[in-house]
């Protein structure tokens, strides 16, 4: 099983124990082993720093899906746990984000998401839920299992 996120570029750190117990139900009672994160706002990078910190504990891959060409020597990048899919490059830069957003929603079974008013993260959730994938809502994980 996999699984991807979405959430605001906002998202207040008091998010994370909640996130961080989501994804710990979405490994032991869902038997997800891999997820694809971005890579903008706070959102992306308290999923980023759980999945770091519970890979020591589980065996789980996690990937940040990047929807640009990555600066030369980017320190904040780690390249064994970062992946450019095929094609993007080609993608123009206005578009990019979305592309890979919607290439997450593909390679995924459950997306997990923090959605508190309209944008980006409500648009790629509404996406996802048309497209038939299990949507978890870190804001009530409960009643979504």
């Amino acid at each position: 099983m996999t699984c991807t996120f979405f959430g605001h570029r906002n998202t207040p750190a008091t998010v994370r124990p909640i996130l961080r117990q989501v994804i710990i139900d979405l490994i032991e009672q869902r038997g997800v082993t891999h997820f694809y994160v971005g890579n903008q706002g706070n959102f992306d990078a308290m999923a980023r720093s759980l999945l770091a910190e519970l890979a020591q504990i589980y065996p789980i891959r996690y990937d940040a899906v990047l929807a640009y060409l990555p600066k030369e020597n980017d320190p904040s990048l780690d390249e064994s746990h970062t992946l450019l899919p095929d094609g993007f490059e080609s993608v123009p830069p206005r578009f990019a984000i979305d592309h890979r957003n919607r290439w997450m929603i593909d390679h995924s079974d459950i997306v997990v998401t923090y959605v508190r008013f309209p944008g980006g993260a409500a648009k790629f959730k509404d996406l996802a839920e048309r497209k038939g994938k299990t949507v978890v809502g870190v804001l009530k994980p409960s009643a979504d299992f």
